[in-house]
């Protein structure tokens, strides 16, 4: 079997140009990697424990050759090319006689070394075994003889993503290498990233080869991170360099989120203070036991393997002693006598208690050997004899191969996607003792539901500086309901404001990113997280300003009975004889009407409550004031007909008073009618007074039969002014022109002043503004017209004569008293007998 590590981390720069006229020098490895040597020797446990083992393939021999690439694309092609041709200086097995190509190759993590290594194996047929390599994109070519046996760094990228959105994380530091593999890697962190909505508050890309200044200046980046949650997907070589660099700088309070390549490796810092990573977290391929790797680890000496430059060159960098004859040269390096003990020693080759890509190639031997066993194992027709042109039966066989592993499947071809990713997340803590002790706090199974994929031990974690509580990572507080995000212009989408929803709009989520507009009929809560229905208003009885207006209403109601009842009462005495009882009581009617039509605005606006409060009031004030003017009328002609005899006598019979107000009340009501036809007041909801309020209005329907009551109103009013200034002249006892006068005025004034009002204000005040005017003119009337004459009747009864009515003034002629008899008995000016009491 061939094998290719990498004994150390990088190649010696090469300062002169290469001549071309001399072969080169082989280039000079630098810096032994313990780790890759501990994986060389599990390989080589794996095959002795193989070959020690008679049931598995009996009667042949596995060996291997194991050559160091050194973490380099061109020494790694070297390599593949000396295994498959035979050639070149390995780590051989003494009992391995055969220099025929290998059969397979474990090949290293690296993508473009193993990228290499595998166009050159395929074109041979040889299957090339990756223990370690991680990286997608080998998805993405046509590699037939490449397998895997871990999962790529895909799933690991989704588990640090899931781990990130666990804590609700959304403002974190990227560091990476800048090899190839891992700018790919970081690419997909950043888009899974930005997929799940986390944001990345810098990304620095580095290598260890990097100048120190480099160096530095990611360190600055990480001091002056605003966040301190760092997702480090680098190397381990890389990693070494940069933390070594951290502490130096004495950078503390970063939580790490370290990839697998680095982040269980217990002894990764011996010199330096253990506490340093504590509570760094990490997803790694769960560990194993290898029963007896332990042992055979420790049992490695130089002195087995005198020619192995490799074990002399680990012997030195574990003792710090030198494998050479040194005579004076450096006295300060100690000779390496073969007689150290691995037992004394706890370094990352030594340590087995994090068995994981130590359990793959040791998982990955054993995949071969059970391979090549049931090839042997065939009988001589069931299938060809095996040669060294034939490994394509070994690539048959491992794309069918199934491990009774827990994990159902141990090899995988590159295109399999059909993995069941399996990792455990790591906890970075110190022991008891004071040592680094790596300690399982979760784990990620992608074979169970979706949302049971990931489950965290929260109470086991350490985060940094020993603190029990996990840390926050959030470049803006969430927005909450009632509120939307803002982006701050320049900034990743995780950076924004929260701005309250503006009017008639709610937010109910958690950073919602927009607000949504409420219904018509629904306004915001006091929050913003709710569509309310919105306040209905209206002219209410119990409202303040309703319920004053219908005690008002009411009160005047009252009065006009009373009234009406004194009247009543009186109705054969002089005084009311004389001011035409008949009319009066009509009169009173209509007010008590206007009176209660005033209630028709404190009602809910119905059809029926919008048309009866206007149509009742137009036609109840025109009677009232057809009342007055046919009142006044009669009086003006019975004094203006002194003179005249009995010419204009026929006018003054009761029927004719009656007519004439009905005529005249008619004119209104046929305008009402045909208001109400045509284009009725109807009910309407309003919603531009207030934002948050629904006015219920009466609207008028037609503008122009609105206008047209109110014309003839006024002029039915003014016709009665006019009548009333000519009768201003004509005794106090039967004329009433100062009275009406006055009423006329208060009435003008009133509905003059309610027009801009009422157009103006919102509907509730609107109504309000009406019922006032309507009280008002009423009132006025009523108390004008009225209050003198019950005053007399009640109060000054001795007035209330036919001698005090018939004193006149010194501007008219004597004989008038007969005169006002005579009309009195033949057009019965003062009787009340035809009166129809509503």
């Amino acid at each position: 079997m061939g094998g290719i590590f990498h004994f150390h981390y990088h190649l010696e720069q090469q300062l002169e140009p290469p001549s071309f006229t001399a072969e080169p020098k082989s280039p000079k490895c630098e810096n032994f990697n313990l780790k890759e040597f501990h994986l060389a020797q599990t390989m080589i446990f794996a095959i002795h424990e193989i070959n020690s083992n008679p049931k598995l393939l009996p009667n042949i021999t596995l060996g291997y050759k194991i050559y160091d690439a050194c973490s380099n694309e061109a020494q790694s092609v070297k390599a593949v090319m000396a295994l498959i041709s035979a050639q070149d200086k390995s780590i051989s097995d003494s009992s391995c006689t055969v220099t025929s190509k290998v059969p397979v190759i474990f090949a290293d993590a690296g993508f473009i070394r193993s990228l290499a290594e595998t166009l050159l194996t395929g074109p041979f047929g040889i299957p090339t075994i990756s223990f370690s390599a991680t990286c997608q994109c080998f998805g993405e070519l046509e590699f037939a003889t490449l397998f895997e046996t871990i999962p790529n760094d895909s799933h690991q990228i989704i588990a640090i993503t899931s781990l990130v959105k666990y804590f609700g994380w959304n403002w974190v530091g990227l560091i990476q290498s800048t090899s190839t593999a891992m700018a790919l890697e970081s690419d997909t962190i950043f888009q899974e990233f930005r997929s799940a909505g986390i944001c990345i508050a810098f990304r620095e890309a580095f290598s260890e080869t990097d100048s120190r200044e480099r160096i530095q200046q990611v360190v600055n980046s990480i001091k002056q991170s605003p966040t301190k949650i760092i997702i480090a997907f680098a190397t381990l070589a890389d990693m070494e360099v940069l933390l070594l660099e951290v502490f130096r700088q004495n950078v503390t309070g970063i939580q790490w989120i370290g990839s697998q390549s680095w982040i269980s490796i217990r002894n990764l810092f011996p010199q330096l203070n253990a506490r340093f990573l504590l509570g760094a977290l990490g997803f790694v391929v769960p560990k194993a036991n290898i029963p007896g790797l332990k042992e055979f680890l420790l049992q490695v000496n130089p002195k087995q393997s005198p020619g192995n430059p490799f074990l002399n060159e680990f012997w030195e960098k574990t003792f710090h002693c030198s494998m050479q004859n040194i005579t004076g040269c450096n006295p300060t390096v100690q000779q390496c006598t073969g007689n150290e003990h691995l037992q004394d020693v706890d370094n990352l080759y030594t340590d087995t208690t994090q068995l994981r890509i130590s359990s793959h190639v040791y998982k990955a031997v054993y995949i071969i050997a059970h391979a090549l066993h049931n090839i042997f194992s065939c009988g001589n027709n069931s299938c060809p004899k095996w040669s060294d042109d034939k490994t394509w039966q070994l690539l048959n066989y491992l794309r069918t191969f199934k491990s009774a592993d827990s994990s159902n499947s141990a090899i995988h071809s590159h295109q399999d996607g059909n993995w069941i990713s399996r990792y455990e997340l790591i906890n970075r803590q110190i022991s008891a003792s004071g040592d680094v002790d790596i300690v399982v706090v979760g784990k990620y199974d992608t074979s169970g539901p979706s949302d049971l994929q990931l489950k965290i031990n929260e109470e086991d974690i350490v985060w940094t500086n020993d603190q029990r509580e996990a840390p926050r990572a959030i470049c803006s507080e969430s927005c909450l309901p009632g509120t939307r995000k803002a982006m701050r212009p320049g900034e990743p989408v995780c950076c924004f404001d929260c701005v309250q929803c503006v009017a008639a709009h709610i937010s109910n989520v958690t950073d919602a990113r927009f607000c949504t507009k409420c219904p018509l009929e629904y306004w915001p809560n006091q929050y913003g997280n709710e569509c309310l229905p919105k306040e209905i208003e209206y002219l209410s009885f119990q409202d303040r300003i309703g319920a004053t207006l219908t005690s008002f209403s009411v009160g005047g109601a009252c009065l006009t009975i009373t009234t009406a009842v004194v009247f009543l009462k009186h109705r054969h005495t002089p005084l009311v004889r004389a001011n035409n009882s008949e009319l009066s009581f009509l009169m009173l009617l209509a007010l008590l009407l206007c009176f209660l039509s005033a209630l028709l605005f404190s009602a809910h606006p119905t059809q029926w409550s919008c048309t009866l409060r206007f149509t009742m009031f137009s036609v109840t004030v025109a009677l009232c004031l057809s009342a007055i003017l046919g009142k006044t009328v009669i009086v003006l002609l019975a004094f203006k007909t002194v003179s005249q005899s009995t010419k204009l006598v026929k006018w003054f019979n009761p029927r004719r008073h009656r007519t004439g107000v009905l005529v005249l009340t008619s004119i209104q009501c046929i305008i009402c009618i045909l208001w109400i036809t045509h284009s009725p007041p109807y009910p309407f909801k309003s919603f531009a007074y207030y934002p948050h309020i629904i006015s219920l209005e009466c609207q008028i329907g037609s503008v122009a039969y609105f206008c047209a009551i109110f014309v003839y109103i006024f002029l039915l009013a003014g016709v009665t002014l006019t009548a009333a200034y000519f009768a201003r002249q004509l005794p106090d006892s039967f004329n009433e022109a100062t009275h009406v006068t006055f009423s006329l005025l208060v009435f003008l004034v009133v509905w003059i002043t309610f027009f801009p009002v009422y157009m103006s204000a919102p509907e509730k005040y609107a109504a309000a503004v009406h019922a006032f005017a309507i009280l008002a003119s009423s009132f006025g009337f009523l108390l004008c017209i009225f209050a003198p004459k019950c005053y007399i009747i009640l109060l000054k009864p001795e007035a209330n004569t036919r001698k005090n009515l018939m004193k006149f003034s010194s501007n008219f002629n004597g004989g008038i008293e007969s005169h006002i008899s005579k009309f009195a008995d033949q057009s019965k000016l003062s009787g009340i007998n035809s009166l129809v009491i509503a």
